[in-house]
């Protein structure tokens, strides 16, 4: 079973901990907000999904870049309207299997599909190349 367990301060100042790490929670310098907390729970969601397809299909590369942004509904409750995710691969040694894995990442992350049900849900996949030294 997953857990997290949150303390909170009167206002809107909070610490969240799970089993590896905590994070402070808040509106000011050096926390982050609720909806931080559900777009970097999709990030990294998606992210684990790719990588492990990935390594399936034995692809290798340098690293990923993601932006997920957001934008809710004005009636309530305000949920997600929509959600993109802008993803870039470093280096990848075959474009055609990262497209595949990542449009399977989209169909097989919970954090991608739990959202799906409320918001218009899309991402980009592009490729950047570097020079190695």
């Amino acid at each position: 079973m997953k857990w997290v367990t949150m303390d909170f301060e009167y206002g809107f100042k909070g610490t969240l901990k799970a089993k590896r790490g905590t994070v402070p929670i808040g509106i000011e310098e050096g926390t982050i907000e609720p909806y931080d907390m559900v777009f970097g729970a999709l990030g990294s969601c998606l992210y684990s999904t790719f990588l492990d397809i990935a390594v399936k299909k034995k692809i290798v590369y340098e690293g990923v870049s993601m932006k997920v942004s957001g934008e809710k509904r004005t009636e309530v409750p305000t949920t997600l309207k929509t959600v993109h995710v802008d993803v870039v691969v470093k280096n990848p040694e075959k474009e055609k299997g990262l497209d595949q894995a990542m449009r399977l990442a989209t169909e097989y992350c919970s954090v991608y599909q739990t959202l799906a049900h409320v918001a218009e849900m899309s991402y980009t996949l592009s490729f950047e190349y570097t020079e190695k030294e």
